[in-house]
């Protein structure tokens, strides 16, 4: 029994490692989560959304941009976060050209005071 466990265990890893080495090849995404503190306006929050949605226009590396609001029936489990943003590059290179562009910079320093915190996640997509 136990050699069929460390059996089990070899062939589990070995599909992982195959798995992750096929998330080479996807698309590099690019996630982005917002709460805003209280003392955010509309007005604020609304030109967060207008300049956020200006960075595709901007920034040659972005290939694909979507974003949305929280609309989740699970109001606990979103932890207060209400924008997401979705941005995708042809590669893990493409986010690093897009973090120090100047239109990137400029957005972080509109955003960063008006928010009580961000979630990023960055992943190679599979399917």
């Amino acid at each position: 029994m136990k050699s069929l466990l460390a059996l089990l265990g070899v062939v589990t890893l070995m599909t992982l490692s195959s798995a992750c080495a096929a998330d080479t090849t996807g698309l590099f995404r690019h996630v982005v989560l917002f709460k805003f503190k209280a003392d955010a306006t509309p007005e604020q929050i609304a030109k967060v959304e207008s300049e956020f949605r200006k960075l595709p226009s901007q920034i040659d590396a972005i290939v694909d941009f979507e974003w949305g609001t929280s609309q989740t029936v699970e109001v606990e489990l979103a932890q207060g976060y209400t924008h997401c943003f979705f941005v995708t590059f042809t590669d893990k290179a493409g986010l690093e050209t897009y973090l120090p562009h100047p239109a990137h910079t400029a957005f972080v320093g509109l955003v960063k005071p008006l928010l009580e915190s961000a979630h990023v996640f960055d992943y190679v997509s599979s399917r």
